[in-house]
């Protein structure tokens, strides 16, 4: 298996710095990885093992598992489905819209009345940018729109605002006019 041009083979592990990219985190370096296996599989889904990946970056499983947790997540276009055990494993799935305001109209739902963290309104700028749903430029600015920095007010009721602020922008693209 390939990973940023090197060759990864079983049992073969990469430590910081191996890839070129001493500045990308450990997180970074397994979350490149998990997309690039999501893209290699060509149907959007891949099942891994946690031991499997940990064995490779040199990192226990709980660093996996925050990988999983904050940077694939609904919010950000993924279903994460986990079996432990002997034969545990990690199914990743990258949802695709059948279309995209039906996509829009689930991650409405999900904004709703919710509280929604920094990390998790950029990861949903992210996806909408990688959907091609807005430009680079826009996804600049919408970051800086939700950041901690503009928003602030005491949580939880920053997370709320974030959340009312991402679902306007969600219903602005709605519009006809943006269709």
């Amino acid at each position: 298996m390939g990973y940023d041009g090197f060759k990864v083979k079983q049992g073969q592990k990469i430590k910081e710095g191996q890839k070129g990219d001493s500045m990308r985190s450990l997180a970074d370096q397994i979350e490149a990885y998990i997309k690039k296996r999501l893209e290699l599989s060509g149907r959007g889904m891949v099942e891994l093992q946690r031991s499997e990946i940990a064995e490779i970056f040199a990192c226990v499983p709980s660093q996996i598992n925050y990988v999983l947790t904050t940077r694939f997540s609904p919010e950000q276009g993924y279903l994460v489905e986990s079996r432990r055990g002997g034969g545990g494993y990690l199914r990743i799935i990258k949802l695709e819209p059948d279309n995209n305001n039906e996509w829009i109209f689930d991650l409405i739902s999900t904004v709703e009345n919710s509280l929604i963290s920094q990390q998790a309104g950029e990861g949903l700028l992210e996806r909408l940018l990688e959907e091609n749903i807005l430009t680079l430029r826009e996804a600049c600015l919408l970051k800086a729109v939700i950041s901690r920095e503009a928003l602030q007010v005491p949580l939880p009721q920053r997370d709320l605002l974030r959340a009312h602020v991402l679902k306007a922008i969600l219903v602005t693209l709605l519009r006809d006019e943006f269709q």
